[in-house]
């Protein structure tokens, strides 16, 4: 019986390589069947023992890119999340962006007082009584995960804020609820902490139907970052201008202006975000 070849995950534990799973990746991302069949196809027979996930993304993303870019994007989502940085500050911006789209009142960046000591809040989001403390763990690395301390560290920040800020009688009779997003995936302990301690974790595919790849293909709303028609400082002054969506693009192309791009090349970007945002879960 010939043994399935073993490929590298991002976290340096091997696994055999799974078909499926890049076939739903790609479907997810708009590519039709016959498209991600054959890519399947031609991944698999490039595959070698010890090939890493990155280098099969890569692959795939390549074959993606030579007919539509706007698929291409969709599928590097995971990746551009990691663009969001280098610090977490886009990120946290990004989960605000997200919670609007749900239709609550959001701040983001306040510092507030705790019964013990003050505490900044990253994402403070509002809406018919329900209010989310929200913290942002951002990684720029696939492979940096958030353990079981975090949690534990923020859920003591949480209850301080409880006992302080939140304990005025503007926040009576709501429900506050402390949240976590991470850009890429919790520990097993650290998810059966946020489950004992009521605290809602959020990571690319976790909870199931409702992480943060769920939810941006539900609201429609891309990271800037996932754009390939521009390069990476260009994506980093965005960035550092408090742009964070491929959406804000659209909507007001004058943030473009800084970049000063040649006519031809501001073109192809407008059509590119125009592309993505139009995109659908296949």
């Amino acid at each position: 019986m010939i043994q399935p070849i073993q490929i590298t995950k991002a976290s340096g534990e091997k696994a055999p390589f799974n078909p499926e799973k890049l076939r739903r990746s790609l479907h997810r991302a708009g590519a039709g069947k016959d498209r991600s069949e054959a890519i399947v196809r031609a991944v698999a027979v490039q595959l070698r023992e010890g090939m890493t996930t990155r280098e099969i993304y890569r692959l795939a993303h390549r074959m993606l890119r030579k007919e539509t870019r706007p698929v291409a994007a969709r599928y590097s989502l995971k990746q551009a999340l990691l663009g969001l940085g280098p610090s977490g500050y886009p990120f946290e911006r990004f989960v605000g962006k997200l919670l609007e789209a749900d239709g609550y009142k959001v701040q983001t960046g306040l510092l507030r007082e705790g019964h013990c000591v003050p505490h900044e809040i990253d994402v403070l989001a509002e809406l018919d009584g329900k209010v989310i403390v929200a913290e942002c763990k951002f990684h720029n690395r696939q492979h940096l995960v958030s353990d079981v301390k975090i949690p534990l560290y923020i859920h003591s920040r949480f209850r301080d804020l409880q006992a302080g800020f939140l304990s005025g009688p503007e926040w009576q009779n709501r429900q506050i609820e402390g949240w976590i997003f991470t850009n890429t995936r919790f520990t097993e302990d650290a998810l059966q902490y946020g489950r004992c301690s009521g605290l809602q974790l959020v990571a690319w595919n976790t909870p199931f139907d409702f992480g943060l790849a769920d939810w941006i293909d539900r609201t429609g709303l891309h990271p800037l970052s996932c754009l390939s028609s521009l390069t990476q400082r260009e994506k980093d002054r965005l960035l550092n201008h408090h742009i964070v969506l491929v959406r804000e693009i659209l909507d007001a192309p004058e943030v473009l202006a800084p970049l000063r791009l040649a006519p031809d090349r501001q073109r192809a970007v407008l059509q590119e975000a125009e592309s993505i945002a139009a995109l659908r879960p296949a």
